[in-house]
């Protein structure tokens, strides 16, 4: 297969690059840097980059001429960034998810869009299936306007797929962790990993007992694969992600055990860390019956496993002075 990945220079996506090129894909990678490092896919010679964005249709359109698939992870990721550049994130997002639509549609190649469990908002239930209800806060909480643009994205695929039968799926991933995964823009588990290893603080925001479910970027990106290559998938939408949960606080104090780390607490509130008015989910874990009976997804990986791998990651960036 020839298979253009955007973004995939990022965490998620240099894995993916990787996984195709070792089953004799030939891959293309568009990508703008901008949260992404080609440091991710340097090792792999096989793999041809454009460094450019997916707002420039000109280039996507040439890129999606000579392939037969698409995997589309590009997008503007990490609540700190969102905080901090909203305007950014719902132009890269809506509009890059745009541009990669009409040109995936124009020479009907299939198309994989990676969307996030972000779309569930702020509701009520502890576990989320793909045709829950979804609440979003007020829309001068900037926090929400990735979840917003995330859910534009879903409705525009869904669109091209019923009025033009684009062959499209979308996933929503759940937190996804592994090496290569960067802290720099809220991800907490290499956040964790950076200060237990240099002997700083763990820094906790609000009570800590907020749970998330944590999946190992190498039981996703089989999943992503899987899904792609089989058409029954078209116009659907799956849970990707882990169902074990931990409090934050919880996996604060495995981290530090993992790291054998002397590392301690430190609480700080939401406002202190984005701003007043900034709200969070108090829990969220996905529903993974629809995608185990398409494909047979079941998470394999243990927490334990995924900080080890981390660790042993973020270890050797340190050493390497990164």
């Amino acid at each position: 297969m020839r298979v253009l990945v955007t973004g995939g220079a990022g965490f998620i996506g240099s894995h993916l690059c990787e996984a195709l090129v070792a089953r004799g894909d030939q891959v293309w990678v568009l990508d703008d840097l901008s949260t992404g490092r080609f440091e991710n896919i340097e090792h792999v010679p096989e793999i041809t980059t454009i460094i450019d964005s997916t707002l420039n249709q000109e280039i996507v359109r040439d890129l999606v001429r000579e392939v037969d698939v698409v995997y589309h992870l590009a997008a503007t990721v990490g609540v700190q960034l969102v905080v901090n550049h909203p305007i950014r994130t719902i132009v890269n997002n809506i509009r890059g998810t745009e541009v990669v639509l009409e040109e995936t549609c124009r020479y009907r190649r299939r198309l994989l869009i990676t969307s996030t469990s972000e779309v569930y908002g702020k509701g009520a239930g502890d576990v989320f299936r793909e045709q829950d209800d979804r609440v979003i806060g007020p829309t001068d909480r900037l926090r929400w306007c990735y979840a917003e643009s995330k859910a534009v994205d879903e409705f525009l695929a869904l669109a091209y797929w019923r009025e033009k039968r684009h062959p499209t799926v979308i996933t929503r991933l759940f937190n996804t962790v592994g090496p290569r995964q960067t802290g720099r823009y809220g991800m907490v588990i290499p956040t964790f990993v950076r200060q237990a290893l240099l002997g700083e603080p763990l820094t906790v925001f609000g009570d800590g007992q907020q749970s998330r479910c944590f999946a190992h970027v190498g039981d996703v990106v089989p999943a992503l694969i899987a899904l792609m290559d089989d058409p029954k998938t078209n116009g659907e939408i799956y849970n990707i992600g882990s169902n074990q949960r931990v409090t934050i606080e919880s996996l604060a104090r495995r981290v530090i055990e993992r790291a054998d780390s002397s590392s301690t607490l430190r609480y700080v509130p939401y406002e202190q860390a984005y701003g007043p008015g900034y709200e969070d989910m108090r829990h969220r874990a996905p529903c993974l019956d629809k995608i185990g009976a398409a494909i047979g997804y079941k998470p394999s990986t243990s927490l334990d496993q995924i900080l080890d791998t981390v660790i042993a990651s973020v270890r050797e960036q340190i050493r390497r002075g990164a």
